[in-house]
C-alpha cells in the first residue's frame, strides 16, 4: 500500500484515493504485481489489502484471458501506447464474475524510466445488464414488428421519408426494404391525392393533433390499388422535439369487398322478404276481398234479376251492404297495420264499451263460446279511439274463438296498473288500463308466440286470412301511446292484453256530437262534386241529388276551378287522391280564389297535409246519411248569403 509520513503533502492524495469506493484504484509494479489497494478495490473485488498486495494482477482475469495472454498484452499496450482501455469479464475473490471497465496508465520518473502502472477499474455489471436488456428489448420489438405481415409498420422522418420497413409492408405494398427506404411515403398515394396535398396534410394533422387516421385508396409497386386504413402517430423525444412518425397501414380491400358483397346480399334478402310479404298480403287480401265481392256481385245480380218480377229484393241488398261493410273493416285493418288510420282519441269508458258490445260478440262468436267479464267496481277511463278499440276487441275475440274449435270460455277483464320509469321498455311511466282477452284454447308454443305479432303471420292456413288481425291491434295500441302483451301456454290457452294510457282530466268525455238536425239547413244547394274515378263521382253525385241538391261534376281539379269561374257554388265535395292536383291542393286554390267557399275532402287514406287536416273530411266508404250530415254541417258553418244564387250556375247561359 502507498504510504507517506503524517503531515506530508502527498498524504492528502492517499486519503483521497482511499476514500473512493466506486472505483478500484491501485498500482502495479513494472511486472504487474499489485503494490497498493484502495477501498473501492476491496469493495467489489473482495480482497483485503494484505491478501492481494504482492500478488500478480492477472489473477483478476478469467482463465481464458490468462491463457490468451491478455494481462501481459494490457501492460505492453499501456507501456508502448501510453494507455490501455478495455471492457471485459473479471473475477472476484469468490470466483464470481463482473463486467469491468479497465484503464491502465504507465507511471514514469522524470527521466522516463517505467516505475509501474496506475490501474483504475469500474464495476459495470449493472449498467451492462441494463444495456443488454435494452438491446434485447429492442431486438424483440424489431423482430415483433418485422414479423407482422398483416400490417405495414414503418417509420418516417419529419419530412415523410421512409426510414424503416417491415415484412407486412413488403407483402402488400410490393417494395423491398432496399427499394423504399429513403423514398418519400407520398409515392403510396394516387396522383389525385398527391395533387390535393393529402400526404402533407396527413403529417400536419398527426403533428398538430397527435394522431391521423383515415381510409382510402393506396398504390402498390405494380400500380394496382388497395383500400387501406392508415394511422400516423408522431414520435417525439423527452423534450418534445419531433423525431418522425410511426405509420401503420392495413390492407382492407378484401374486407371492403366482403362487406359490399354482404350488403348486396342483405339488400337482396330484404327485397325477397318484401316480395314475400307482398305476396302474403296479396294472397290474404285477395282471398278476403274475393269472398266479399262474390257476395256483393251475386246479391246485386240476383236483385237485378228479381226486381223486374216485383219480388222483394231487400235481403239481397242487405247481403251486399253487409259484405261492403266487412270490406271496409278489412281496409281499416290494413290501415291499422300500416299505422295509417286516423284515430279520434278521447276518454273511453272501457266497462261500458265492452257491455255495449255484448250482443255483437254473442252473435259473432256463436253459441259454443261463453263470454265472462271481470271488471272492478270502478275503472278510470282510457285514452283511445272507441271505434278502433271495439274493432280491436272484436279481432281478439275472433282469434280466441278460432283457437277453440270445439267451444270454450273467453274472459274479458280490465284493471288499472301504474308503470314506473324504466319498468317496461315498451311503455312510458304512468297509469294504464290493462284490457285483456283470455281464452281456454289450444295455446301457442314459443316459436308461434315470437311470430304472432308479425305482419301477415297466420296459423289459419293459406288463403284463409291476411294475418293482419293481431298486427292491427298492436299498431292501434301503439298509436294510442300504449302497448300489447301476449302470453300463452300450449294446451292451456292464450291471453292478449291491451295497455292503454289512462285519460287525462281534460280529455274529451265523449265523441263529438253528430249534427243530426240543423234548423234552417234544408234549403237545396248547388254543389260541385270532384273525383277522377267516374264510378265514384257518379255515385257521390247521385247521393247528393237524391238529397235534393243540384250537382255539377268535374273529373279533375283543373275542370273544377274552371267551373267555379263560370258561376256560383255553395259547396265543393272533392276526392283527395287525384293526379295532377290533389283535393287538399284544390281546397287551397279555392280558398285563395273564392274565400269562404266550404270544401269537403273525401279520402280513402288517413293522412292529409297538416294544414288540410282541419277541413271537413269524409272517409271512404261512406253512406248517404254520413254524406248528408257532413254537407249540412259544412252549410251551417257558412253564413247565409242572400245573393248566393243571384248569378248563373256553372255552365248556365
Amino acid at each position: 500500500m502507498i504510504s507517506a509520513a503524517p503531515g506530508r503533502p502527498d498524504n492528502r492524495f492517499e486519503l483521497l484515493v482511499q476514500s473512493v469506493t466506486d472505483y478500484a484504484i491501485y498500482m502495479l509494479d513494472p511486472t504487474g504485481t499489485v503494490v497498493s489497494w484502495n477501498a473501492g478495490a476491496r469493495r467489489f473485488k473482495g480482497y483485503e489489502a494484505d491478501e492481494i498486495i504482492g500478488q500478480h494482477f492477472s489473477r483478476f482475469y478469467t482463465a481464458e484471458d490468462q491463457a490468451s495472454g491478455i494481462p501481459a498484452l494490457a501492460l505492453y499496450t499501456a507501456d508502448h501506447d501510453g494507455r490501455f482501455e478495455a471492457e471485459g469479464w473479471r473475477v472476484r475473490k469468490d470466483d464470481s464474475r463482473f463486467w469491468a471497465s479497465v484503464v491502465i496508465d504507465p507511471i514514469r520518473d522524470p527521466q522516463g524510466q517505467l516505475l509501474g502502472f496506475a490501474k483504475i477499474t469500474r464495476d459495470l455489471t449493472d449498467q451492462r445488464a441494463a444495456k443488454q436488456a435494452l438491446r434485447d428489448s429492442e431486438e424483440r420489438f424489431r423482430l415483433l414488428v418485422d414479423s407482422v405481415t398483416d400490417y405495414a409498420i414503418y417509420m418516417l422522418d419529419p419530412i415523410g421519408t421512409v426510414t424503416s420497413w417491415n415484412r407486412g409492408a413488403e407483402r402488400f405494398k410490393g417494395y423491398r426494404a432496399d427499394e423504399i427506404v429513403g423514398q418519400n411515403f407520398a409515392r403510396f398515394y394516387s396522383d389525385e391525392d398527391r395533387m390535393a396535398g393529402l400526404p402533407s396534410r396527413a403529417l400536419h394533422t398527426a403533428e398538430t393533433e397527435g394522431r391521423f387516421e383515415a381510409e382510402g385508396w393506396r398504390i402498390r409497386k405494380d400500380g394496382t390499388r388497395f383500400w387501406a386504413n392508415v394511422v400516423i402517430d408522431p414520435i417525439r423525444d423527452p423534450q418534445g422535439a419531433l423525431l418522425g412518425y410511426a405509420k401503420i397501414t392495413r390492407d382492407l380491400t378484401e374486407r371492403r369487398e366482403s362487406q359490399r358483397a354482404l350488403d348486396e346480399a342483405r339488400d337482396a334478402i330484404v327485397q325477397t322478404q318484401k316480395m314475400d310479404a307482398i305476396g302474403k298480403l296479396t294472397g290474404g287480401v285477395a282471398h278476403d276481398f274475393n269472398n266479399l265481392l262474390a257476395v256483393i256481385v251475386g246479391s246485386l245480380d240476383l236483385a237485378r234479376q228479381r226486381m223486374g218480377g216485383g219480388t222483394d229484393i231487400s235481403r239481397y241488398l242487405d247481403n251486399a251492404m253487409a259484405a261492403a261493410e266487412r270490406g271496409a273493416t278489412l281496409t281499416q285493418r290494413m290501415l291499422a297495420f300500416a299505422r295509417k288510420q286516423e284515430l279520434k282519441l278521447q276518454s273511453v269508458d272501457c266497462i261500458g264499451l265492452v257491455r255495449n258490445m255484448a250482443d255483437l260478440l254473442n252473435s259473432t262468436l256463436g253459441s259454443a263460446i261463453a263470454i265472462e267479464t271481470r271488471f272492478p267496481l270502478a275503472l278510470a277511463p282510457a285514452h283511445a279511439d272507441p271505434a278502433q278499440l271495439e274493432l280491436a276487441l272484436l279481432n281478439l275475440a275472433v282469434n280466441a274463438r278460432d283457437a277453440m274449435p270445439g267451444g270454450g270460455l273467453i274472459i274479458v277483464e280490465a284493471a288499472e296498473i301504474t308503470v314506473d320509469a324504466g319498468e317496461r321498455p315498451d311503455l312510458s311511466a304512468g297509469s294504464y288500463i290493462r284490457l285483456a282477452v283470455t281464452d281456454t284454447g289450444e295455446g301457442m308454443d314459443e316459436a308461434t308466440q315470437q311470430r304472432a305479432r308479425e305482419p301477415f303471420f297466420t296459423t289459419k292456413g293459406v288463403g284463409k286470412g291476411t294475418g293482419l288481425g293481431l298486427s292491427m291491434v298492436h299498431g292501434f295500441a301503439q298509436q294510442c301511446g300504449g302497448s300489447l302483451t301476449l302470453s300463452s301456454e300450449v294446451g292451456v290457452g292464450t291471453s292478449v292484453a291491451l295497455w292503454l294510457p289512462v285519460a287525462s282530466g281534460d280529455a274529451a268525455e265523449a265523441a263529438p256530437a253528430r249534427s243530426e238536425a240543423v234548423d234552417g239547413l234544408d234549403t237545396p244547394m248547388v254543389i260541385l262534386a270532384v273525383d277522377d274515378d267516374d264510378l265514384v263521382l257518379m255515385n257521390t253525385a247521385g247521393m247528393l241529388e237524391d238529397l235534393g241538391h243540384t250537382v255539377f261534376q268535374a273529373s279533375n281539379a283543373v275542370d273544377a276551378l274552371r267551373l267555379l269561374e263560370q258561376g256560383a257554388v255553395d259547396l265543393v265535395v272533392t276526392d283527395h287522391a287525384m293526379p295532377g292536383m290533389t283535393g287538399a291542393q284544390l281546397a287551397d286554390a279555392i280558398e285563395a280564389c273564392f274565400p269562404g267557399l266550404p270544401v269537403i275532402i273525401i279520402t280513402g287514406f288517413a293522412e292529409l297535409p297538416p294544414h288540410a287536416s282541419a277541413r271537413p273530411r269524409l272517409d271512404k266508404p261512406f253512406k248517404q246519411a254520413e254524406l248528408a250530415r257532413i254537407v249540412k254541417a259544412s252549410r251551417a258553418s257558412r253564413a247565409p248569403d242572400p245573393l248566393a244564387h243571384a248569378t248563373a250556375a256553372p255552365g248556365g247561359d
